[in-house]
């Protein structure tokens, strides 16, 4: 077995829940060249990987937009001809998804997914000659784990090793926190006046606050949230790569159920994951630093435990 392809291509949270299931194989098959299809405003992450040799982006968000423009097609086409090009020993798919079965169709090599009781969408698992069962009671990161070990003949064992390096991202100067407001789900926010008064607690021990965002109307909730603070800033856009960075390089995190949170988990960034709208166990932040969950879908922290919980923290001020 030499070539390998991958297929994550989104959102965020799975693209990172992904990496350790990418750490093992590259282990259990050292010779392999392994590739990683994936959506292009994820590849810059995707490059810091180290068991990745080759990363393919793909742009299927950004079609969707202009679906009948001539360079949209032009584009596709070209797209998919460098896809089927290539011959993979092995395709594993494990977004598993319509989209992404359509995609490793394209692609020429014996491919491998979820059976249709382990799938999010059945209709795909016809995309693949090979089908496996896995529970989709566990958590995605051993859900992406297991399908990979099955599909590449090897039993995954120990913790999730993401294969990224926090030294790499230490920042010097002033310490920060970073806040991680934002989230394409309304049901998983965390209101804004919660986030000010932690923001006011975070202040007061000393620490500076970074509030990102990903889109306009995330932009305006970061500047109404620093708005009620007094050392607060909004940092300009960023691809993935520097986003790291500036996660990496924090002091903590505190964040809803967003891929940013899920980054700091893997890299191991002391953290206060705030859950809402969403299930911990079958989501939550993993990773081999200090974090604290709280909350249930419907049933948000209040604002007096999450400050408790950053007090908690190791080296907290």
């Amino acid at each position: 077995m030499r070539d390998v392809l991958f297929i994550k291509t989104s959102s965020l949270g799975d693209v990172i829940h992904h990496m350790p299931a990418l750490t093992e194989a590259r282990a259990a098959r050292p010779d392999a060249r392994i590739s990683w299809l994936v959506e292009e405003a994820f590849a810059p992450l995707a490059r810091l990987h180290p068991g990745v040799d080759t990363v393919i982006p793909v742009a299927l968000r950004r079609w969707r937009k202009s679906p009948f423009a001539p360079a949209v097609w032009r584009e596709i086409a070209a797209n998919w001809r460098a896809l089927r090009a290539a011959h993979y020993d092995l395709i594993v798919d494990t977004q598993g998804l319509v989209k992404t079965g359509f995609l490793s169709r394209i692609a020429r090599g014996t491919r491998h997914g979820y059976d249709r009781d382990s799938i999010k969408e059945p209709l795909a698992s016809s995309c693949y000659d090979v089908r496996h069962k896995v529970s989709r009671d566990l958590h995605a990161v051993e859900r992406n784990r297991i399908l990979t070990g099955q599909a590449l003949g090897y039993a995954p064992q120990g913790a999730p090793d993401f294969g990224l390096d926090r030294a790499r991202f230490r920042a010097a100067g002033q310490p920060y926190a970073v806040l991680l407001h934002a989230t394409a789900q309304a049901q998983k926010e965390w209101p804004v006046a919660n986030w000010i008064a932690l923001g006011r607690h975070i202040e007061a021990q000393g620490l500076e606050i970074v509030l990102p965002f990903g889109n306009e109307r995330e932009r305006a909730r970061s500047l109404d949230i620093a708005a009620g603070l007094s050392r607060a800033k909004v940092p300009d856009f960023a691809p993935l790569d520097r986003v790291a960075q500036l996660v990496g390089g924090a002091h903590y995190v505190v964040g809803v159920d967003t891929g940013l949170l899920h980054l700091a988990a893997a890299l191991g960034v002391p953290l206060v994951a705030i859950f809402a709208g969403s299930r911990p166990e079958l989501t939550g932040p993993v990773g081999s630093g200090p974090l604290t969950v709280l909350g249930a879908p419907g049933a948000p922290p209040a604002v007096d435990e999450v400050i408790a919980a950053v007090a908690g923290l190791p080296g907290s001020p």
